[in-house]
């Protein structure tokens, strides 16, 4: 039971430029990574929706203020740093990245920083995706930004993470946790959800 373009924007209104491009991507990704129920779909578009700024943002925006820094990455930028970088989004995302999550060399932060429907960070995981989906994501991370692979990605993503099974037993809490480490914008995420779930009943 694909979604359809008039049920999207219903649920994602502000998708409207990009909607026809994400419908066939989104339905191809939803089939192969069985988001087959209205349950999964709904918690589905509603995370990928909220990740992405309702299908509107591809690449992590790392525009940080100096106070901002201080606040999302407390550990990894003190007052005096925070203030050097702010607003550097490149210099912003080695130091936040740098050094986990494989990114082992000079400028990895940056080149792996957070992409597509639901921001893909860190080498490991842009070399897992990759794999899995037999496309070269680690030299050609830009890939992730296009819409097919954006949904292919976020689909994998969501398989091998046990997110169906989450949003069968209605544990949503749990899969924002999985997606962003933590529950930022879990109101949103929930009333997409709950929109998404009146719209695909």
């Amino acid at each position: 039971m694909p979604i359809t373009q008039q049920q999207l924007l219903q649920i994602l209104p502000q998708a409207r430029q990009v909607a026809g491009f994400f419908v066939p991507a989104l339905n191809a990704a939803m089939t192969r990574f069985k988001i087959n129920s209205p349950v999964r779909m709904a918690a589905f578009i509603a995370q990928v929706g909220h990740e992405s700024g309702q299908l509107t943002r591809m690449v992590e925006n790392l525009n940080y203020s100096a106070d901002r820094l201080q606040a999302v990455w407390p550990n990894r930028f003190d007052a005096a740093l925070a203030a050097q970088v702010a607003r550097k989004p490149e210099q912003i995302a080695n130091i936040a990245y740098g050094g986990r999550m494989g990114n082992a060399l000079p400028g990895d932060g940056w080149k792996y920083r957070g992409r597509g429907l639901i921001q893909l960070t860190g080498a490991n995981n842009y070399r897992a995706a990759g794999a899995a989906l037999g496309l070269d994501l680690v030299n050609r991370p830009e890939l992730v930004e296009q819409p097919e692979t954006a949904a292919l990605v976020a689909g994998w993503f969501w398989q091998s993470n046990g997110l169906n099974e989450l949003a069968d037993s209605g544990q949503f809490a749990k899969i924002t946790r999985t997606i962003n480490g933590g529950l930022t914008g879990q109101a949103d995420r929930v009333a997409l959800r709950d929109l998404a779930a009146k719209v695909l009943a």
